[in-house]
């Protein structure tokens, strides 16, 4: 018998220890107290955790990609865009724009998961436990956000290996808020697909349609100014290249203004507009 405690144990536990007056079922979320609510959604937070522990596999993407693209652009593309001789100017450019796709990348886990967990019987299984829906979307959001910084601290590790330079500190840390805040806007459209679709596969190729444009037609990893003039209208208000200039802006200097408005304002958008929208789609399913 394995020595660390199963998922559904350590949900159970939590759930055991909640008040008596909280624990029928059925059981409506206006009945669930707020210090309940906390204690459900940490347990849930500790059996996603716990899935990690035992399935390791599944942050490779938060730890290779990172790496991988890191590498491939800057010894790749980075010659040929910034020079051979260039290339850390090339590191300074690129490792910005990199942690604004990574936030979309990570953020695409949450609907693959949810659609998984759906699959999987996991979702009857939490109908059937006396918690709020709201809290099994908290906690799959919480450690989605864990491992959006982990993968950005992979990839800061290996762009200050490269040369990666920071003059201003405080705007990294405000780059990393940023870039944390955009992806907890997009995780909101991949739960809607998540939730929607049929299969983990739909998920990922339908995320695989909506990224790919908008990484390649941004400033994520080359100026944009010898771009056409139609495209360049797309990638001004692309959100991926107003996330990538504001952070290269915050962590070495430059125009910021516009360019961390239009960010918020694309993460304000995207909240109001699909959280909705993602919440009753999954109350309705679930």
């Amino acid at each position: 018998m394995s020595a660390h405690p199963s998922p559904t144990t350590t949900l159970n536990e939590a759930l055991r220890a909640a008040p008596s007056n909280t624990i029928s079922s059925p059981v409506s979320e206006g009945r669930i107290g707020l210090r309940a609510n906390l204690r459900h959604i940490g347990a849930l937070v500790r059996r996603n955790l716990l899935w990690i522990r035992q399935d390791p596999e599944s942050m490779f993407d938060a730890i290779l990609f990172p790496i991988i693209f890191c590498l491939l652009f800057v010894f790749v593309f980075g010659g040929a865009i910034a020079g051979t001789h260039n290339r850390h100017a090339y590191v300074n450019y690129v490792v910005p724009g990199l942690m604004a796709m990574m936030g979309m990348n990570i953020a695409q886990g949450v609907g693959t998961g949810f659609n998984e967990d759906f699959h999987k019987g996991v979702m009857d299984r939490f109908r059937s436990l006396p918690i709020s829906r709201a809290s099994v979307l908290v906690a799959k959001i919480t450690v989605e956000l864990g491992r959006m910084l982990f993968a950005t601290a992979v990839l800061l590790a290996v762009g200050f290996m490269l040369g990666l330079s920071v003059s201003n500190v405080p705007g990294l840390f405000a780059a990393i808020g940023l870039s944390v805040l955009f992806g907890f806007g997009v995780m909101w459209i991949f739960l809607t697909l998540g939730v929607v679709l049929k299969s983990a596969q739909a998920v990922q190729g339908m995320g695989f349609l909506v990224l790919m444009p908008l990484q390649f037609g941004s400033s994520i990893f080359a100026p944009t100014n010898t771009m056409p003039g139609w495209l360049q209208a797309f990638t001004d208000y692309n959100p991926l290249s107003t996330l990538a200039d504001a952070a290269r802006g915050l962590m070495n200097g430059g125009p910021v203004a516009h360019s961390v408005l239009m960010t918020l304002a694309w993460s304000a958008v995207l909240t109001l507009v699909m959280a909705p929208i993602a919440i009753r789609k999954f109350n309705n399913k679930s």
